[in-house]
């Protein structure tokens, strides 16, 4: 599962050629959840504050984490995007 971004103890990952809608996986620790791209739809868990960093992330880097999604979908290689700083 390619890496995407790194930030505040947090991991953003996505599969190649996953099932829809479009989506990333946070990790934190040992909590999990997905998150829906455009939606910010959550399935899994994380600790509130940490969900909160990762919605804002998600809203600032929208055009980045759409494009890397659809990288996935063909299976290119994707591109690293910018932490929340």
């Amino acid at each position: 599962m390619p890496v995407v971004c790194r930030f505040l103890g947090i991991t953003i990952a996505m599969h190649y050629r996953d099932h829809h809608p479009a989506h990333f996986h946070a990790r934190y620790g040992e909590h999990e959840a997905l998150v829906a791209i455009a939606s910010g739809a959550v399935w899994g868990s994380l600790p509130p504050r940490v969900l909160l960093l990762v919605q804002e992330w998600r809203v600032l880097r929208l055009q980045e984490l759409q494009a890397d999604w659809e990288r996935c979908e063909r299976c290119e290689t994707l591109e690293p995007i910018a932490p929340l700083e």
